[in-house]
């Protein structure tokens, strides 16, 4: 069962209100708040669509960038130890610790 849904590169998500009978989601990943519901799947799927592209039609016209989210940087938070390890490691690699953590959790993919 999947948890999201993914339309133009964008990833929202899906959940229920027990309350209102309704499906609704927000996008993931971006600081703009989109968000989208509907009383069945199909009716979610259609306003996360609508939501996506009204996101995108008001960014252009106003002349403003849309956030993407996944733009391939983000933070972090290890143990001092770790850090070390893993920098000792790159330096005797002689490659950057960019490079040895990105060719780390590549792996595991």
């Amino acid at each position: 069962m999947k948890n999201t849904l993914e339309y133009k590169g964008y990833v929202g998500s899906l959940e229920f209100s027990e309350e209102d009978s309704l499906l609704f989601g927000k996008v993931l990943g971006i600081r703009s708040l989109i968000s989208y519901e509907g009383e069945s799947v199909k009716e979610l799927i259609s306003d996360f669509h609508r939501a996506v592209n009204e996101y995108l039609q008001v960014c252009e016209a106003e002349g403003e960038k849309p956030e993407r989210p996944f733009k391939g940087s983000f933070n972090i938070r290890i143990s001092p130890e770790l850090h070390k390890r893993l920098f000792m490691e790159a330096v005797s690699r002689n490659i950057s610790l960019n490079s040895l953590v990105q060719e780390k959790l590549s792996a595991g993919y």
